[in-house]
């Protein structure tokens, strides 16, 4: 049995890039970073920053467009995938990312509002409680994506 499946933790490094494929598909990009924190052997505290690129698809591209943020903590569920091109200069270049499959808001600031939810019988003004978020948040099947897709 194989298995992909990758889960961070981090803050966003800017706001998501919303774009729609040629067939009319939503697809966001970002990035987050991660941090990674441990004592050497000689006892001196040690650091150091992972970035990762992630991709998401349909209505999960659109959410995120719409709730995530530069400098948002969020909890990304996915699988790991690296494509790979060719440059008008005959570069080959490889690039590795996340397919985001599900992901999660972190917590928000004591003095930040909470955005709109869609309106669903709602009234569009009133203000949403980020922790009491739908659990069904849309997951794209691997079925509807494409390499040939990518607006990017």
């Amino acid at each position: 049995m194989n298995v992909n499946k990758v889960f961070i933790l981090g803050n966003l490094t800017r706001d998501p890039e919303l774009r729609t494929t040629p067939a009319g598909q939503s697809v966001a990009s970002f990035s987050v970073a991660t941090n990674r924190i441990w004592n050497d052997k000689n006892g001196q505290r040690q650091s150091e920053v992972e970035f990762h690129n992630v991709v998401a698809w349909g209505k999960l591209a659109e959410t995120a467009s719409r709730y995530l943020s530069k400098g948002k903590l969020v909890f990304v569920e996915g699988r790991l995938k690296t494509r790979t091109w060719t440059d008008q200069n005959g570069v080959r270049h490889s690039k590795t990312e996340i397919i985001a499959q599900n992901f999660q808001l972190g917590p928000r600031g004591a003095n930040e509002p909470a955005p709109a939810l869609p309106n669903e019988g709602v009234d569009a003004e009133a203000p949403a409680d980020l922790d009491n978020l739908p659990e069904d948040i849309p997951v794209i099947s691997e079925d509807e994506i494409s390499a040939e897709d990518l607006p990017f």
